[in-house]
């Protein structure tokens, strides 16, 4: 089985077993919802509010190895936790608490990337928010495959919705100016 798939599964059936809210995201999510590209990390979600970030990040940390010498510190400071997996593979946590990232661990369903690996993945449509609000080049071309691939299935109302809120809060209106584009919509 592919390593990363490997890595996913190991750290999603630790926080699985922990009743912790989580969901790929990234490159592997790309993978269901758009035109498949490769990746050479797991991103994920996980939900830890405000303030209870350190009771997430301390287990994950016993139990997988840091990638910063104070891996800690830099997840309470930057909110994402970057690890390895037991196969070497990275992987990066995002530690969530917005309205957006609750709703999308809300909608998250699972995904089958290989036989018997089943995997909790965002929708489509917080990919696509995820994708423009990062606003990279990458993350352009993936917003594109998940319009394009899914077309007319997704639900631009709910994307619109959450991307006006995160485009504002980052003082970055021409995101939404592109996305709009992007779904085909009149601006």
């Amino acid at each position: 089985m592919n390593a990363l798939f490997v890595a996913a599964a190991e750290i999603c059936e630790f926080m699985a077993a922990r009743e912790w809210e989580h969901c790929i995201i990234g490159g592997l999510a790309v993978q269901r919802w758009g035109e498949p590209r490769l990746t050479r990390d797991v991103d994920l979600t996980l939900l830890t509010g405000i303030g209870e970030e350190e009771a997430f990040v301390r287990p994950l940390l016993e139990h997988f190895a840091g990638r910063l010498p104070d891996a800690l510190a830099f997840a309470l400071a930057n909110r994402v936790l970057l690890i390895r997996a037991s196969n070497h593979k990275d992987v990066d946590i995002s530690l969530g608490a917005l309205e957006f990232e609750i709703d999308m661990l809300e909608r998250t369903t699972p995904f089958e990337f290989a036989p018997g690996c089943v995997l909790p993945v965002c929708s489509a449509e917080d990919l696509f928010v995820m994708k423009a609000f990062a606003a990279r080049a990458q993350d352009w071309l993936d917003a594109e495959g998940v319009a394009v691939r899914q077309g007319t299935r997704l639900d631009t109302v709910y994307i619109l919705k959450h991307l006006s809120l995160l485009s504002e809060l980052k003082e970055a209106p021409e995101i939404l100016d592109r996305a709009r584009r992007i779904l085909g919509l009149e601006q």
